[in-house]
């Protein structure tokens, strides 16, 4: 007689920015009862590390420009484990839920059937805030916050952009290192002032983030340099509010 076994449960748990003491309890204590754990490539080595021994570990990969895993075959590989009856746990920098694709993961897991549970992470943008001594929103200044990609197609922004020019707006622009300079002349031509403020960090959250402070105007002047980490865009008032600490590098850039 065939018995099938019990449909395991996927998490899609959030690592935060790196450092493990900026994961949730929680997302701590779903690494550590991991049966198979499939992990981002921007996950920490520290993190992974958390999972017990006999874990599956399979590292997917997902960093812009690097290779990795197709999102198919992730899902289909997060299936094959849960029906294996193993808890399987999905970790990905950052938030799941602030461009993680956990809505395609956790509607595709579940038309099969399979439990999921979506744990929070500390993403980039309050990471970063919380690193360099600026809010995020600020009475009197910042009345929004708009988190988003920036994406080329045929040398301008891909999408709408006005939102970007609301100067009570403070915009957190994730993978935007290549996109820069078309990312300010786009908000520009939305109306936002050249001289806002701008904060980008490189590796938010981490011992060797590195803040680089300028203006919109300089942002649009040339490429930003970097050293190959995730680098996150601030642009708004609360972004002059950065401050560097000493264990952090900072850089000021200006263009005559």
């Amino acid at each position: 007689m065939l018995v099938e076994s019990k449909l395991g449960k996927v998490l899609l748990v959030g690592a935060g920015p790196g450092p493990v003491d900026l994961m949730t309890v929680r997302a701590v204590r779903a690494v550590e009862s991991a049966g198979a754990l499939l992990y981002d490539a921007l996950c920490s080595e520290e993190a992974v590390a958390l999972a017990p021994p006999g874990c599956v570990r399979i590292q997917t990969g997902k960093r812009a420009g690097k290779p990795s895993m197709k999102q198919d075959e992730i899902n289909r590989l997060m299936l094959r484990l849960a029906r294996r009856g193993l808890q399987v746990v999905r970790l990905k920098g950052g938030d799941p839920s602030i461009f993680g694709r956990v809505g395609e993961e956790k509607a595709f897991l579940e038309r099969f059937g399979v439990e999921t549970e979506v744990v929070p992470g500390v993403t980039a943008a309050c990471a970063a805030a919380a690193q360099f001594g600026f809010p995020l929103t600020h009475r009197g200044e910042a009345r929004r916050v708009v988190f988003t990609t920036a994406r080329v197609e045929d040398g301008a922004m891909a999408g709408d952009w006005r939102m970007g020019g609301d100067p009570e707006a403070t915009v957190a622009v994730y993978m935007g290192a290549e996109a820069a300079p078309t990312l300010a002349r786009a908000l520009i031509a939305e109306g936002r002032a050249g001289s806002t403020p701008v904060a980008a960090v490189e590796n938010a959250g981490a011992a060797y983030a590195r803040l680089t402070e300028m203006t919109l105007a300089d942002l649009g002047a040339a490429p930003l340099r970097t050293g190959g980490g995730p680098l996150l865009i601030v642009v708004g008032e609360v972004a002059a509010l950065a401050t560097a600490q000493s264990r952090h590098h900072t850089e000021r850039r200006a263009f005559a």
